[in-house]
């Protein structure tokens, strides 16, 4: 059992000048002691989110929050399995009507494929890929 932070629990805790280390902390405070990853996914998203900031200092202060997630954490690249679960998923659920945003749709095929929760400030989203389960923290 395992633990897959979305990006918006990482956005979170940035601004709030929460280290990766206590980012962690709370992650295994909700789950116990179970291991954490991230997706590929995330490491786009959160280094958009360096180069879109406004001004030089945020820019810098984001550059070393994600730099310190992404060597305190796993990255979990978007291999061909997660990608066909991705596609699976998406086929059957736009079947049905359902539409996933691909960010969500992968972080959340990654978090199946290796048999972990997602962490997200954004359950609404991940609710709608089956057999997901969603932890809020």
């Amino acid at each position: 059992m395992g633990l897959v932070p979305d990006t918006s629990v990482l956005i979170d805790a940035e601004p709030r000048g929460q280290s990766v280390e206590q980012l962690v902390d709370r992650l295994r405070f909700a789950l116990g002691d179970a291991e954490s990853a991230i997706s590929a996914i995330t490491v786009i998203e959160l280094t958009h989110g360096i180069f879109s900031a406004r001004g030089a200092g945020s820019r810098e202060r984001r550059r070393v929050f994600t730099e310190d997630v992404f060597s305190g954490l796993v990255v979990h690249p978007v291999s061909l399995p997660i990608a066909q679960l991705a596609g699976q998923i998406e086929g059957e659920q736009a079947a049905k009507g359902i539409s996933i945003a691909v960010e969500d749709l992968l972080i959340g095929a990654t978090a199946l494929h290796l048999g972990f929760d997602v962490a997200t400030l954004n359950v609404k989203h991940f609710r709608l890929i089956p057999g997901l389960k969603t932890v809020t923290l």
